[in-house]
């Protein structure tokens, strides 16, 4: 029993050592990449005029990008609004085809959520990636922390 406790200890301690690099590697590699695109949070958001590179400036540039979407299409989200709109002249009229009916172009202003989809998920996965990090530290302390009491077990 008290050779498979320290051989326990062992492994145990070395994996708790492995998690606890790769949550260190993880959150320094993810600041590092983040940090590269040189973004700053705008005046308005929650945390105004930071460079974006921890989870909580990364959440904050998420947020403000969706409230600036939400003003730029009038409060609809995607979802919300047509595939296509009426083309309108420059009178604000609508252009009618020979059939009569309203000639209707594509919503450029759906494609403004595309963008602002695309750059928040980047975003939340960015946050996601942080607390995987953080969850595989606290894992490797824990691991750490059990193949200490393991070894001093075996001692016994």
């Amino acid at each position: 029993m008290q050779k498979l406790l320290k051989t326990s200890s062992i492994l145990i301690t070395i994996l708790g050592v492995l998690l606890v690099c790769g949550g260190l590697w993880g959150a320094i590699f993810i600041s590092q990449q983040v940090a590269k695109e040189n973004i700053t949070t705008p005046d308005d958001a929650s945390i105004p005029g930071i460079l974006v590179q921890g989870p909580f400036t990364l959440k904050a540039q998420a947020d403000i990008i969706r409230k600036h979407t939400l003003s730029m299409t009038g409060g609809k989200t995607f979802a919300e609004m047509p595939r296509q709109i009426t083309k309108l002249d420059s009178n604000g009229s609508a252009v009618v085809g020979e059939d009569g009916k309203p000639v209707m172009v594509a919503n450029t202003t759906r494609d403004i959520w595309i963008t602002a989809t695309t750059l928040t998920t980047a975003l939340n996965l960015g946050i996601i990636s942080y607390a995987f990090s953080g969850l595989a530290l606290v894992l490797g302390l824990l691991f750490v922390l059990i193949g200490i009491a393991f070894y001093a077990l075996a001692k016994r």
